[in-house]
């Protein structure tokens, strides 16, 4: 009998750990997603308004793409993570170690830690800049720069810093595991991964599979670059499945590190994306297809995968863009990338709610829905993965259970 009490005792514990360490009573957020907030707009939500939609969707990643004192004050106490940045313009001045320590003492340090600055871009697109010469040879002096300000005031441990590069830096990118870096930009990237390797930063990549359609729509799958089901590629030397185009840029840029030396550092997607509304030559732009490639990718990131590469470490993306801005210059494209109107209305339905129940292939709705239908269908979403690993974990229990009352006392 003592036994059979030890036995139930053990049980009692199996069950405690098992539920501690599963996702039982514990909602999976998509921790790993984060959203561009864009502000080349005259008629956008003021900033208290848009924390009130990231808090709605329940997102707690932001990058904007300055350090504008109203957006910073505005989200102080909320607990979203914001990457801000610095313009191109600035590198030079700020590869000066006193200027940096300036611009960070009065760009930074009056918000934190009430504003949750988790990260700084030194720059955006520096390596395929109109004026890259300039701008290349003071980006890492400015990171240096900027790092020991921060290190100074105490904030090294909290900020990390990084730049965002386009794909661009890479002379091959197919296969993934052929992924390099132009010749030209090898020397002052050798640089920035040896101080990102050095402060433990990820390496920042503005990733749009859009583009790589748009440009050669006969010979590229739309399937493969929406993240649709279709055969995908394998990688002939690695053996690597790939089944969307994003996951393979990301590990191309994985592999041009690599070659340079650098194992280990992270790559995170700063910003990919898909336009709504395009120029008659910006084939591909259309609302369906954004609202495809969206949907798709959110659902990939409730998920919290990996690349191929690296499956187990999750993928960290920032959706470009929150909100269409009409002052964006460019193509028609450039102005109707966001996910939602100026006014917070959504510009198209990304379809949360149907994640588990229809083929990421239907056509979405292009009515105009509300913020509370995006929430209502994302909580849906988790609530779904939280009864079934409650199931889960409860029927593994219970089969354990009887396995091990049956043998012998």
């Amino acid at each position: 009998m003592a036994s059979f009490f030890s036995r139930i005792s053990t049980f009692r514990i199996f069950l405690l750990c098992s539920l501690c360490f599963s996702d039982f009573g514990f909602l999976q957020g998509v921790s790993s997603l984060g959203i561009n907030y864009g502000q080349l707009g005259n008629n956008l939500l003021p900033p208290e308004k848009v924390l009130d939609l990231l808090s709605s969707l329940r997102i707690t990643k932001a990058r904007i793409y300055d350090t504008n004192p109203q957006v910073l004050t505005a989200f102080a106490n909320s607990g979203v993570e914001l990457m801000v940045t610095i313009e191109n313009a600035m590198l030079g001045q700020l590869s000066n170690p006193q200027a940096a320590f300036q611009w960070v003492t009065s760009h930074i340090k009056p918000y934190v830690p009430a504003t949750k600055i988790t990260s700084i871009a030194v720059g955006n697109e520096v390596f395929t800049d109109d004026d890259t010469t300039v701008l290349l040879s003071n980006l890492v002096p400015a990171m240096v720069s900027i790092q020991g300000a921060l290190a100074q005031l105490g904030l090294d441990q909290y900020i990390k810093l990084s730049t965002p590069c386009s794909l661009a830096v890479l002379q091959e990118s197919y296969p993934p595991s052929a992924g390099s870096f132009k010749t030209e930009v090898s020397g002052v990237m050798s640089q920035l991964l040896q101080f990102l390797q050095t402060t433990k930063a990820p390496f920042w990549i503005n990733a749009y599979p859009y583009f790589a359609y748009k440009g050669d729509p006969s010979r590229v799958s739309l399937d493969y670059v929406l993240f649709n089901p279709n055969q995908g590629m394998v990688d002939p030397f690695t053996k690597l499945h790939y089944d969307n185009m994003l996951y393979a840029q990301v590990d191309a840029a994985i592999y041009a590190m690599a070659r340079l030396g650098f194992n280990g550092i992270e790559v995170k997607v700063s910003e990919t994306g898909w336009p709504s509304n395009g120029d008659e030559n910006e084939i591909g732009a259309t609302l369906q297809n954004a609202a495809i490639y969206n949907r798709n990718l959110l659902r990939r990131q409730l998920q919290n995968e990996g690349t191929p590469l690296r499956p187990k470490l999750r993928l960290e993306v920032y959706v470009f863009a929150l909100f269409n801005e009409n002052m964006k210059p460019g193509p028609s494209s450039e102005r109707n990338y966001g996910l939602f109107h100026p006014d917070g209305t959504m510009a198209y339905n990304v379809g949360l709610s149907s994640l588990s129940t229809t083929n990421s292939a239907r056509t979405p709705s292009t009515t105009t829905s509300s913020v509370s239908d995006f929430t209502s269908s994302a909580t849906k979403a988790a609530t779904m993965e939280y009864n079934q690993s409650w199931v889960y974990w409860m029927l593994a229990c219970v089969l354990s259970f009887q396995v091990y009352m049956r043998r012998p006392f």
